[in-house]
């Protein structure tokens, strides 16, 4: 019965492991991916981080709805329909005729994941007892690295010998292989003090908020700042936002329970979380455009060269996991983000050129050793700040805090990027012999940054642009890995 029951496990496991590698891998490929359909659907800088922010805003703002079904209609249930959204999402997006289809396509991803995400934790959380959990949460975050690390180097082979399209493609067979084990092994759960009705005007608001912040933030250099597009977009994201906190300390049954910030270690972990991911989220949207089109590296070579960093996250996942009962949180939750934030800066030193194994390669190992420190511990601190039964609630909030944070960092480091890329690329341009035709057709290929198709001099320009924008963008990164490490150092116990 006990090797049943094991063996039992260890499917559920392996079915949330591969589920949740589904949204991660979405995550890596796509940015693989960015320079690809940008050439093939013509888009400007914008309209690729919408292809980033579309499945980050429904993602980071709908994860709390999705934690919180799954605890009162059942996380199983919950999960298989976040499975399934999810996948059909992911080939409505492989056959995206525009980049406007493909921005539908990925919001529409972003809520399928809302529904898988905080039920994969929730459900772990259900099937593992205390002395195990905190194992098989390492497991989880290894297992779903290494699966994550196979993703980049596949679709980056996919897009040079099939096209960009087939990497949204790779979610569907472990779709099927996940659907297959949960209908197989997985037992129902929920949360049974949860049985009133759905906060939706919390979760509207969340959207509204978010979504009119980051549209504000994303617009503001193509129209200006003081565009009244902008600047409402703004003050709506603003305003929404404030309601949401005024709604959810009034609601019944919110989206977001305050009350669970009364812990001191859920606080400070998603504090850390909001930061770290932040950081991660510039460098992961803006470190393949780098490789690919600054630095001249195909799409397989660009998804190898992010290799290190998941597989120190898979082969130090078990150990890390382990971390909290051994030593505590407060130690790892601050070396490893102060280790990550090392690896950060490390990578504003690459110009253009250089062997990788002196530009990028010491700074990817270097952010993967400090996650990799960081990331079991902190999950199993935030699991284990609230009681058993909040699990799912718990999850979505530190999964939200998590995607909102790359929510906000492609926007924010996004402006900082495009305004010192124009900073440093119109000087250069006007120094250029070029004629009024020819300046207003690079003029209109300038929202594509690097991606711009120009000839050698200005492209020449741009590059050399572009290179100095991405060190302010990474440097910013590092600080803000590092303000993450002093919230770790202020963690003391478990709640």
């Amino acid at each position: 019965m006990r090797t049943t029951q094991v063996s039992t496990r260890r499917w559920v496991l392996a079915a949330t492991v591969l589920a949740s590698s589904m949204t991660f891998i979405d995550a890596t490929v796509v940015n693989v991916a960015l320079p690809a359909l940008q050439t093939n659907l013509h888009a400007t800088i914008t309209e690729v981080q919408w292809v980033i922010e579309a499945y980050a805003l429904f993602l980071g703002a709908l994860i709390l709805v999705g934690g919180s079904l799954g605890d009162q209609f059942g996380r199983k249930r919950v999960f298989l329909a976040g499975l399934v959204i999810f996948a059909g999402a992911s080939i409505f997006c492989g056959l995206a005729p525009s980049a406007s289809a493909l921005i539908a396509g990925r919001a529409l991803q972003g809520i399928g994941a809302a529904l898988l995400v905080p039920g994969s934790l929730a459900i772990i959380s259900a099937t593992f007892d205390d002395a195990d959990r905190g194992r098989a949460i390492g497991t989880w975050s290894g297992f779903s690295a290494i699966t994550t690390a196979i993703g980049p180097v596949t679709g980056g082979w996919l897009i040079e010998h099939a096209s960009w399209r087939a990497v949204f493609f790779l979610n569907v067979p472990l779709a099927v292989v996940v659907l297959v084990l949960s209908l197989r092994f997985m037992d129902e759960s929920r949360d049974p003090s949860r049985t009133a009705r759905i906060d939706w005007a919390g979760a509207g608001l969340a959207v509204l908020g978010l979504g009119g912040v980051v549209f504000g933030l994303l617009e503001w250099p193509p129209l200006g700042a003081g565009h009244p597009l902008v600047v409402g977009a703004l003050a709506i994201g603003t305003l929404s936002l404030i309601l949401f906190v005024v709604v959810e300390r009034r609601a019944a049954n919110p989206i977001l329970p305050l009350s669970l910030f009364k812990s001191r270690a859920f606080t400070l972990a998603n504090l850390l979380t909001l930061l770290l991911y932040a950081a991660l989220a510039a460098i992961f949207f803006l470190v393949p455009m780098n490789l690919i089109q600054v630095q001249g590296y195909s799409a397989t070579e660009a998804g190898a060269a992010l290799l290190p960093f998941p597989l120190i996250m898979f082969a130090l996942s078990r150990w890390s996991g382990g971390l909290v009962a051994r030593i505590g949180s407060t130690l790892p939750l601050a070396i490893g983000p102060a280790i990550a934030a090392l690896g950060v800066a490390l990578l504003a030193r690459p110009g253009i050129g250089g062997s990788y194994w002196t530009t990028f390669c010491p700074a990817i190992v270097v952010l993967g050793f400090g996650m990799a420190i960081t990331v079991a511990p902190l999950t199993t601190t935030v699991m284990g700040a609230v009681e058993r039964e909040h699990a799912g609630v718990a999850s979505g909030v530190n999964n939200a805090v998590a995607r909102v944070a790359g929510l906000l960092a492609v926007a924010v480091f996004g402006l900082v990027l495009v305004r010192t890329f124009d900073a440093r690329v119109r000087p250069s341009l006007d120094r250029l012999p070029l004629t009024v035709s020819e300046r207003a057709a690079i003029d209109r290929e300038l929202p594509k940054m690097a991606g711009a198709d120009v000839k050698a001099p200005v492209k020449r320009a741009i590059t050399e642009a572009f290179v100095p924008a991405f060190r302010v963008v990474m440097a910013g990164s590092a600080g803000v890995a590092l303000a993450a490490a002093l919230f770790g150092a202020l963690l003391r116990g478990k709640r």
